[in-house]
């Protein structure tokens, strides 16, 4: 099974080649296909790669399948014996990616 480490926006995903992943919200359409170049770590079977801190000529291709939303969260702060109720919520935006090939040059 060949897979990846790969940091978007600041967190790290694990990239499988076919496989789906949501990063944060990218400014991409649905249907482009873009490359990530941030890559941590590389398997392919037997062999590893790790990057100091990314493996040079590392290279994800990925195509967009558009804008999803994530869980939405409800935050709700109040003190106690004042009347005081605050209830507010918050939806995260991601971008789903199909991972399409990992290559190492």
């Amino acid at each position: 099974m060949k897979y990846a480490i790969i940091e978007s926006g600041g967190k790290q995903y694990k990239a499988v080649e076919g496989g789906t992943i949501e990063v944060d919200l990218l400014p991409l359409e649905a249907g482009q296909h873009t490359d990530l170049a941030s890559v941590l770590l590389v398997v392919d079977g037997e062999s590893v790669s790790v990057g100091k801190p990314l493996v040079q000529g590392a290279k994800i291709s990925a195509k967009v399948l558009g804008m999803v939303k994530g869980p939405k969260l409800d935050v709700f702060r109040y003190r106690a014996k004042k009347r005081i109720r605050v209830k507010t919520g918050h939806r995260e935006k991601y971008t789903r990616l199909q991972i399409e090939s990992i290559s190492v040059e």
